[in-house]
């Protein structure tokens, strides 16, 4: 494969779904493997997350990158060479950074249609 990427992720994961989107912008051919969310997890992802154990998990050429903010800054790096996917600008980035952090600590449960709980 091409670069050796690999994602390991659960289809309706939002958080695996910012990494897919990041690949493709990027144009980036990778391996999509399925995993059970909360039973039957892989020996390759409790390998290559193993504090958190958790998906999406992004392998590039056989190293783990963990959380899906950090993979799309990962992939905004590696894959330089092709239209950015945060801004260049220190402070646009940092805003961008806020709004992903935002969604991810509060406003997932909203797009999972657990409303009730927050």
């Amino acid at each position: 494969m091409a670069d050796e990427v690999i994602l390991l992720n659960f289809w309706p994961s939002m958080f695996g779904t910012r990494t897919k989107i990041a690949l493709k912008e990027k144009g980036v051919k990778y391996e999509y493997i399925e995993e059970g969310l909360i039973t039957n997890k892989s020996p390759l992802l409790l390998e290559t997350n193993p504090v958190h154990k958790k998906i999406p998990v992004l392998i590039h050429k056989g190293k783990p990158v963990c959380e899906s903010i950090i993979q799309v800054q990962y992939i905004d790096e590696i894959w330089s060479d092709k239209n950015p996917l945060l801004p260049p600008d220190p402070y646009k980035r940092a805003q961008a950074l806020l709004w992903a952090d935002f969604i991810d600590k509060k406003d997932h449960l909203y797009v999972c249609g657990k409303k009730d709980l927050v």
